[in-house]
C-alpha cells in the first residue's frame, strides 16, 4: 500500500493519548502530542505487548505497560531494555480533520 489512509477523526485522540487501530491488517498505536500525530507499529519488539492499549505516553515516548520498554515515537528506535529492536514508524497527515497514515 502506497497511499495515505484515512484511519480516524483527530477529535478521537486527545492531546497526550494513544489509540490502536488496525491498517490492512497491521496494528497502529496513534499518538497526539501537542496536535502532532505519531505512529508506530503497535506492537513491542520484546514480548509483542500493545503499545497503543497497554502503553502510557510520556511526552513523545512510548512506555509499555507490560516491562517498561521505551520508544521514540517519532523514529520508532528502542531507548530501554528489554527491548533491543526498534518498531516501525509511519508518516502521518491530518487533513480535514481526519488522520490520515501511510503504510508501505
Amino acid at each position: 500500500m502506497n497511499d495515505f489512509v484515512s484511519v480516524i477523526s483527530a477529535a478521537d485522540i486527545p492531546n497526550g493519548t494513544m489509540k490502536t487501530v488496525m491498517i490492512s491488517g497491521i496494528p497502529v498505536a496513534l499518538a497526539n502530542v501537542d496536535g502532532t500525530f505519531f505512529a508506530v507499529n503497535d506492537l513491542c519488539s520484546h514480548k509483542q505487548c500493545s503499545l497503543g492499549t497497554e502503553g502510557v505516553l510520556d511526552g513523545t515516548v512510548v512506555v509499555c505497560g507490560c516491562h517498561g520498554a521505551r520508544f521514540d515515537m517519532g523514529t520508532g528506535k528502542a531507548l530501554s531494555l528489554p527491548a533491543t529492536t526498534d518498531v516501525a514508524t509511519y508518516e502521518t497527515k491530518v487533513e480535514n480533520g481526519n488522520v490520515w497514515v501511510k503504510v508501505l
